[in-house]
């Protein structure tokens, strides 16, 4: 039997359709169900690719007993933080603050007005660790619900009242400027890891955001120490166990500051943010392994997530099943040296066991390894090292696949299409341009309808019922924007008006201040508004950044006002908490640069265009194709000169005289 999820389009959400919990999503009916019953509500928050929310779901959500208990004295409801950010984002923020940390899953008590009164994240089915159990959990709620009712809604009140007091003023800070950018490099050395690249301690994040930041540091100011944070970087995380050695693609973050072992599952976002981090870093250095780790990456992106609509899914799973047919975590990635030996026999098995750092007492569990590129001091023929890849990669093959969350996420589709195409126009791939193409056509056709709002996700083709949030217009932007000046068609650039005129009406508090829901979007227990940057970039620093862009295609005055509106909050926090606002700085260092506007009349993808896409400047926008069509307002009145393709750049009102030489022109995009 089945309970309300088997109806939903979330691949989370269907996971519990068959528990014996009768589940409910997050609905209005629900709520009303709690009034009338007069229970609690237990609000349960995880996603398909999160370990200990299967573990929780196994040991609590499929337990009859847990069950029935559940059933009988409270109103459960599941939600996918994936589809409702906004849900997941403003329960998330109560937790942090009454327990001093947070993570998912996420178990929180609500009132029937949804108001927060006990919190917690993973209970265990009996009592470890100095933690109670989950039934002990239960009761205990349950017993202050009946007998101090009083004091369970004054707790509730108490929380919703910190939390609406917490509405931030940080619009209206100022324009950050040289001495805040220069502040948060100097902060963001302070942390980091000489010995290993990458910032802090254990566990360690890939810092995509930062290293586009220091990247576009470098760009403008000539900082070695920003080009050598990132280069040493990327290539720890290349060379580590984090990054996909047979397959390409990253996971979520690497458990040790060494980067041997990786938490195993792969994101979407992850992997579009660095295979565009490693195309500008090989085109701010020409580094081979760069260039390698930005196709291999766009290669797995199309390979493993690409849906068969032409989106991109979401995530694999860390777990998956071992030779025994049990779940564990890693079983399709890691290696004995048996099973080497099995593969490749004697020779190559030592050879790709000194070369992929594979051990006999294992880097990881049970005597296994994850594979690594950890000696740089030892030459191995090129051919046979492709060759022991290639065998290793077609056993693995044969293994139990990790499984696949098939929704597609506005907000990270538009970070793979910015991506996918210029990885494309970098390195001659006009099929990844393609990709991102059709990637772009589904989220106008599917996701943004008849009315230009964007829906957050969909599956199988199908709309998911949640309105789109900030990041989702921000990064959709984003990405039309990049499509727009790969591939000369201003279609995109319209696209991306529609949607950032939606920012400007619905999204956009006083002084600059932006939201993470619409104004017109669900009413929840206060309105959500995050500008920092963790796994993504925040909505706010998003849609800074495609609002900055824009307005340097079409000067509009309105987009720039609000884009240096919303970079009040890097002012603010970037001289102090620079890992945490990586985009918004790097947006910062765009505004400062410009951005630089370049015309380039004559045909899309010739050697004027790919120069000017390749040009370093910090958030150059770029328009390329015929003169005097109307798509690109910066290719109006911009004739080619003697016949030939000709580039103009212009900065801060001020325009250089044309010019139809591509060193000229790598020179004035350089300098």
């Amino acid at each position: 039997m089945s309970n309300r999820l088997a109806q939903v389009t979330s691949p989370y959400l269907l996971q519990h359709a068959d528990n014996p919990v009768d589940w409910w999503p997050w609905s209005p009916e629900a709520f009303e169900e709690a009034r009338n019953r007069n229970v609690p509500v237990l609000l349960s928050v995880g996603y398909a690719s999160c370990h200990w929310c299967h573990v929780m779901a196994h040991e609590s959500f499929e337990d009859e007993e847990v069950a029935a208990y559940l059933n009988a004295h409270f109103v459960p409801v599941k939600v996918d933080r994936e589809e409702r950010p906004d849900v997941d984002a403003v329960y998330m923020e109560a937790v942090q603050a009454a327990t001093g940390q947070g993570g998912w899953p996420m178990t929180v008590f609500l009132t029937a007005d949804a108001e927060p009164f006990y919190f917690g994240t993973y209970f265990p089915p009996e009592p470890r660790h100095g933690m109670p159990s989950f039934l002990q959990v239960l009761e205990g709620v349950v017993s202050a619900w009946t007998d101090r009712p009083d004091e369970v809604a004054e707790v509730a009140g108490r929380i919703v009242r910190d939390l609406a007091g917490r509405s931030l003023a940080h619009g209206g800070e100022g324009l950050p400027g040289e001495p805040e950018l220069a502040q948060a490099l100097l902060a963001l050395s302070r942390e980091y890891d000489e010995k290993h690249g990458g910032f802090g301690g254990a566990p360690k994040f890939p810092p995509s955001m930062t290293i586009e930041f220091l990247l576009r540091h470098h760009a403008r100011t000539g900082a070695e120490g920003a080009l050598q944070m990132a280069a040493e970087t990327c290539e720890a995380m290349a060379r580590g166990g984090m990054y996909d050695q047979l397959a390409g693609g990253f996971a979520r973050y690497s458990v040790d500051r060494e980067w041997v072992v990786p938490h195993f599952e792969k994101m979407l976002y992850d992997n579009a943010l660095l295979c565009r981090v490693y195309a500008h870093l090989w085109r701010a250095t020409g580094s081979e392994l760069a260039r390698r780790v930005a196709l291999e990456t766009a290669d797995f992106m199309v390979r493993e997530l690409r849906t068969a609509e032409g989106g991109f899914a979401s995530a694999l799973d860390a777990d998956s099943e071992d030779s025994g047919g049990k779940h564990v975590e890693g079983a399709y990635y890691v290696w004995t040296p048996a099973q080497l030996r099995e593969v490749l026999g004697e020779e190559d098995a030592a050879l790709a066991s000194e070369y992929f750092g594979v051990t006999e007492e294992g880097t990881f569990e049970e005597g296994a390894s994850v594979l690594r590129l950890p000696r740089t001091d030892v030459a191995v023929d090129a051919d046979r090292a492709a060759d022991v890849r290639a065998r290793l990669l077609a056993a693995r093959e044969e293994r139990a696949r990790p499984g696949r969350d098939d929704k597609v996420v506005a907000a990270w589709n538009g970070l793979a299409i910015a991506a996918l195409a210029e990885t494309g126009a970098y390195f001659d791939r006009p099929d990844l341009i393609e990709r991102a193409t059709e990637a772009a056509d589904l989220l106008v056709r599917v996701h943004m309808g008849d009315v230009a709002r964007l829906a957050r996700t969909s599956k199988d083709g199908r709309t998911g019922d949640n309105a789109g949030v900030l990041e989702d217009y921000g990064d959709v932007a984003e990405g039309f924007l990049a499509l727009a000046a790969v591939t000369g068609e201003g279609v995109w650039l319209e696209f991306a008006g529609f949607l950032l005129d939606i920012v400007l009406q619905h999204f956009t508090g006083e002084g600059g201040q932006l939201y993470d829901t619409a104004d017109d979007a669900e009413q929840l227990i206060r309105r959500p508004q995050d500008p920092t940057d963790s796994a993504t970039p925040a909505g706010w620093t998003a849609a800074a950044g495609a609002l900055l862009s824009y307005a340097a295609h079409t000067g509009s005055e309105a987009h720039r006002t609000a884009a240096e509106g919303a970079l009040g909050v890097v002012k603010a926090l970037g001289p102090r908490v620079p890992r945490f606002i990586g985009w918004g700085l790097a947006v910062a260092e765009a505004l400062l640069d410009g951005p630089r506007e370049v015309a380039v009349a004559g045909p899309v993808g010739g050697e004027l265009h790919r120069t000017a896409l390749l040009g370093r400047a910090p958030g150059a926008v770029v328009a390329a194709g015929a003169t005097g069509g109307t798509e690109f307002p910066l290719l109006a009145d911009r004739p080619m000169v003697d016949g030939g393709p000709t580039a103009y750049v212009c900065r801060h009102f001020v325009c250089d005289a044309p010019t139809t030489d591509a060193q000229e022109l790598a020179r004035k995009l350089g300098e």
